[in-house]
């Protein structure tokens, strides 16, 4: 028992470090993929389109929502003990710091991790990425770097339009439950925002979109040959996806309390 659990360990260590290193050339392979072609640059425009534009009308109907129910919450609990101004606070750490990001990814991880891991996989099942190196094309550099871009700038703006429709919705909303104008709203709210804050937001939105798309590509390259591999590829993307993001949320949020 003991030398199965040793095993067992030793071997979800390897899997760790070699998910770590396929992170890096990934990385590196997106530092110059200005370098590729226009077959790879059409790969990143698709992706931006799928992921970015196609996903943008429900995460901004999802921020609309969220904010102006956080505000009404503060708004109604807040105000009760003496702490109006908290309710300002309490929007921009709620929607900037900790839903948004999180939110963002899960969405995206949904939508796009299933679909990339089930495209890369099906190219694995056909034997096109073997057709690929036969010929001297890099697999990461032309199918997986812009991909991996394609998600993380995705991950990055879709953040900032959260941030934006979660933080000024409410703003219409106060008009028939308050006298505060729109622009003393505004101006509260901007007395609220901190630097620290939108750094964090940003450091999520990135690490997020590193997360989903090394998983999506990396477990879309690791299916077997049959077909029967392919949906389990996705699943395995979407689980694994799943499972960081709330590990590197936990670290992110614990480790900006400390600093």
């Amino acid at each position: 028992m003991v030398t199965a659990l040793g095993h067992s360990l030793r071997q979800k260590v390897r899997n760790f470090l070699y998910m770590i290193g396929y992170l890096g050339k990934l990385i590196t392979a997106s530092f110059f993929f200005a370098k590729r072609g226009k077959t790879a640059r059409k790969i990143l425009t698709m992706q931006l389109l799928f992921t970015y534009v196609e996903a943008l009308p429900i995460c901004c109907f999802l921020a609309a929502g969220i904010g102006t129910s956080v505000f009404m919450i503060g708004n109604t609990f807040l105000t009760a003990f003496g702490q109006d101004k908290l309710k300002y606070d309490l929007l921009v750490l709620l929607i900037m710091r900790e839903l948004g990001p999180i939110l963002i990814a899960f969405i995206v991880t949904a939508r796009s991790a299933t679909a990339i891991a089930t495209e890369i996989s099906t190219m694995v099942v056909r034997h096109e990425i073997e057709a690929y190196i036969s010929v001297g094309i890099d697999p990461i550099s032309h199918i997986a770097a812009p991909r991996f871009l394609g998600v993380t700038f995705s991950l990055f703006f879709l953040n900032i339009y959260f941030s934006l429709f979660g933080l000024l919705c409410p703003a219409i909303i106060i008009q028939f439950i308050s006298t505060t104008s729109i622009s003393d709203y505004i101006m509260n709210l901007f007395l609220s925002l901190d630097l620290k804050i939108i750094l964090i937001s940003i450091l999520k939105s990135l690490v997020f979109g590193m997360i989903i798309s090394g998983s999506a590509t990396l477990y879309g390259f690791n299916a077997g040959r049959a077909s029967t591999e392919i949906p389990l590829a996705g699943l395995r993307a979407v689980s694994k996806a799943f499972l960081f993001i709330i590990i590197a949320d936990a670290f992110i949020t614990t480790l900006s309390y400390i600093l």
